[in-house]
């Protein structure tokens, strides 16, 4: 025990310089920093018939300056209340097209100075892209001609696009609708300096809202009048030529989407009374029909403030949703609607129904069917047929419907029905293709559909093409890949009568690119995209899928990577770095599916343990952490013995093939992989250290529920309390570096988590080290935060990992 205190002591003398304040942004060792600096590949986007491609450049990080620009976070939105967008956009900075199988790019014309470039779209003929600029006063709207190569702007910078992209492709490929700022826009308040009238109340009625921790929302009065301005928008009409006409007057526009022949528009709008508990996507709000001249023709919805729900991940609203169009139709509205009342807990036959109404909308709904489970989506063919789909969270089950869209008398043929986390009986998607109208419909050939899939199995990964009669249900493979040391992605079919695909191939050392293959012909593959490694230094890096069981008998994966220069002869025990992110299931079989392939290409991103390869250490990557709870069993019911039986698997397996030094090993994690981290640490003596990434410690914080958690604090107290290690404090006695986003918005991982589980730690004695990062969320974004975040990694690492003091013992606690 005295050599313990030692220890402890030395750590906290260390650690001294550096207690408390600020320190100026590091940076992480040249290896990981070259990695770092390595330029990234363009975005490919390539259009439906394979023969046009727009590269999309930007850079691979965000700058602190660019986080720090103002920001309002309000009703879940984070916004730059100066520009009107999204104050995280992802910009991009440059704009290539080529032709397919063109080997250069030609570089657009045309293109803004300075591009902030976003909210790409194409035209529904696909012969133009539409994308905005971000000013720095606001957004306009610009289009690029794709075959000419050539760019301009549309509108000018009183675009609003706080709501999500801001304009919609009319029918015609011609024009376009688009948000814009109303002329009656009122100054915004500042809540800092505003002086209140009162205080805000808030109250409840007896009803249960039991809604997740959300954050970002409506806090007072202030805040409301905000949002509404923020979120006003006109809508006008803009045609290619640059003219416009106001289309319809203000409101807070949140959607709008064309009918395939052009002649309708489902609208969307947010009103009044919004929520101080509930994001504005649970707002009141109303969606309507109108016609291409913006006369309302039907009201479909008329929603209230969405606060009250049953509780469960399956719970809905009771009031129709989802509304979309029949892509099979000129204009036919569909929707979804709940028949248990949105409670999953009602004995019902049947969860949900979809229904239909054609044009003019001037009739009754008809039925479509019925769903065992909740809608998920529907693929149309024809008038005859259509492919539906459901799922529920509870069993992970999920059913494939083949259905008479014109006669609901005839009752849904269930085509699959499987447990959707089991990836070995994946059957795979359907096909799709784009008809008359524009829309992607059933891709068919004389009642045959394709079904293209990734191909997992115990063998590896085949991804494969299936050709299915839909009356019989047998299927013919049409297609399998047989690469053993490559990745092949089946991206879309281009043309199913020629057998022609869009696929992208890489290898462990080999950049993604995209090709054409033809499934008919034995051709050789016609490259689109040549990209080359840009991380040349990770080339010799040792690379496996490693298989080992759990002491329950699950099998288990992950992803091995040896030291740069490693010999495997003489097989030194090295430190080891093991990396996870735990899943639950409800059945072993799935959770021991093998989903990882070997050739995946090795890409190094500020979140990854894989840069310390270069620094002499094993990694042990995306390690399986199964949470199961079988039958009535809940995964959480056991929730720290199976991380654990986790952890020492993994471990076990590094060992047993002489690589590791097991007195060295260190885990990370972000997010849940955080609280992951924390309970490891603090309910095994397996780890010399451990990295937590904007976690969760304190699940009394997070009380109606949590990750896959539907039992709220009051139904399962002892479940909240043993999985907290908040809780658990007093046990923690290995050193754990905590590093969070001051301004992290994700449900639940508020950055008070990570600040009161380092309070209670520095209280009780517990070794720690708290990094908090300015201006960044949940996952980070400054390249000067990112390089800081792994100079902090790395100097843990080395101090309690790599240069561990191997004499020194951990406390081994009875846990």
């Amino acid at each position: 025990m005295k050599r313990i205190i030692n220890h402890s002591l030395l750590f906290l003398l260390s650690l001294g310089a550096f207690a408390q304040g600020s320190l100026g942004y590091q940076e992480p060792p040249k290896e990981i920093k070259e990695l770092v600096d390595a330029p990234l590949a363009p975005s490919v986007r390539i259009d439906n018939k394979g023969e046009n491609v727009v590269l999309l450049y930007r850079n691979a990080y965000k700058t602190i300056a660019e986080l720090s620009e103002e920001e309002l976070r309000l009703g879940g939105l984070r916004i730059n209340p100066l520009t009107n967008i999204g104050s995280r956009t992802t910009f991009y900075n440059n704009i290539k097209v080529k032709k397919a199988f063109d080997q250069d790019a030609k570089q657009v014309s045309g293109l803004p100075a300075n591009p902030r470039l976003a909210n790409f779209s194409w035209s529904p003929n696909e012969s133009m892209m539409a994308f905005t600029h971000t000013t720095a006063t606001g957004v306009e709207v610009w289009v690029l001609d794709v075959a000419k190569g050539a760019s301009k702007k549309l509108t000018n910078a009183g675009t609003n696009a706080n709501l999500g992209r801001p304009m919609v492709w009319a029918a015609d490929s011609k024009s376009m609708l688009v948000k814009m700022l109303p002329g009656d826009r009122k100054p915004l308040i500042n809540a800092q300096t505003a002086v209140p009238t009162g205080p805000t109340v808030t109250e409840s009625s007896g009803a249960k809202a039991q809604n997740r921790t959300y954050q970002d929302l409506l806090k007072n009065p202030v805040d409301e009048k905000n949002f509404e301005q923020l979120a006003r928008s006109e809508i006008y009409r803009v045609s290619l030529d640059g003219s416009s006409k106001k289309w319809m007057d203000t409101g807070m526009y949140r959607g709008m989407n064309f009918s395939p022949d052009g002649n309708y528009l489902i609208i969307m709008k947010v009103k009044r009374p919004f929520s101080y508990l509930v994001p504005y996507y649970r707002f009141a709000s109303e969606t309507a029909i109108f016609n291409k001249d913006g006369k309302q023709v039907k009201m479909l919805l008329d929603m209230p403030v969405d606060e009250v729900r049953p509780k469960g991940f399956m719970s809905t609203t009771d009031k129709p949703r989802g509304f979309s169009w029949r892509g099979d139709k000129p204009a036919s509205v569909v929707w979804a609607q709940a028949l248990d009342g949105g409670d999953p807990a009602a004995e019902v036959a049947y969860h949900d129904e979809a229904f239909e109404l054609a044009a003019p909308f001037t009739g009754e709904k008809r039925s479509l069917m019925k769903m065992k489970n909740r809608f998920s989506g529907i693929t149309w063919g024809d008038d005859d047929l259509a492919i539906a789909y459901d799922y529920w969270f509870d069993n992970r089950n999920t059913k494939t419907y083949v259905f008479n869209p014109s006669d609901n008398s005839v009752e849904p043929k269930i085509i699959f029905d499987r447990n959707y986390q089991d990836a070995y009986s994946d059957p795979g998607n359907f096909v799709t293709t784009k008809n008359k109208l524009n829309r992607y419909v059933l891709s068919m050939d004389n009642g045959s559909a394709y079904l293209m899939g990734d191909g997992f199995t115990e063998e590896g990964q085949f991804p494969f093409v299936d050709q299915m009669n839909l009356e019989s249900g047998k299927t013919i493979r049409l297609y399998q890949s047989t690469y053993m040391d490559k990745v092949e992605d089946l991206i879309y079919a281009i043309d199913m009568s020629k057998g022609e695909l869009l696929v992208r191939i890489e290898s462990a050392t080999d950049y993604p690119n995209y090709y054409v293959r033809n499934i008919k012909k034995k051709m050789a593959l016609r490259p689109i995209t040549q990209f080359e490694n840009p991380f040349k230094a990770m080339m010799d890096v040792e690379k496996e899928v490693i298989t080992y069981k759990r002491d329950d008998g699950v099998e288990l994966t992950g992803t091995l990577y040896l030291p740069l220069g490693y010999d495997k002869e003489k097989k030194e025990k090295m430190p080891m770095i093991m990396w996870a992110y735990p899943v639950e299931y409800k059945d072993k079989a799935s959770a021991g599916r093998n989903t990882t392939n070997p050739n995946e290409f090795v890409y190094p991103y500020y979140g990854s343990p894989i840069y310390w390869v270069t620094r002499g250490y094993v990694v042990l990557d995306d390690a399986a952490f199964p949470i199961i709870g079988e039958d009535d069993e809940e995964p959480n019911d056991s929730f720290r013995k199976q991380l654990v039986a986790n952890a020492k698997a993994g471990i076990d397996a590094v060992d047993e093939m002489g690589y590791v030094d097991r007195n060295r090993v260190a885990v990370g994690g972000h997010s849940y992989g955080a609280f992951m981290v924390a309970n490891l640490l603090s309910h095994s003596n397996l780890f010399a250290a451990g990295i937590a990434r904007s976690g969760a410690y304190n699940r009394t914080l997070t009380p109606f529920g949590f990750q896959r958690e539907e039992r709220s604090y009051w139904d399962a107290p002892e479940i909240y309390n043993t999985m907290s290690p908040f809780m658990h404090a007093d046990k923690m006695k290995t050193p754990l570096l905590l590093i969070h986003g001051q301004a992290d918005n994700n449900s639940g991982t508020y950055p008070m988590q990570s600040e009161r589980y380092f309070n209670a730690l520095k209280g009780l004695g517990g070794p720690a080290r708290l990094v908090m990062l300015p201006k960044e969320s949940h996952g980070y974004r400054a390249k000067e935060s990112i390089l800081h975040v792994l100079w902090e990694q790395d100097q843990w690492l080395e101090e309690h990992v790599k240069n561990r003091d191997t004499m020194e013992t951990t406390v081994q606690m009875d846990k």
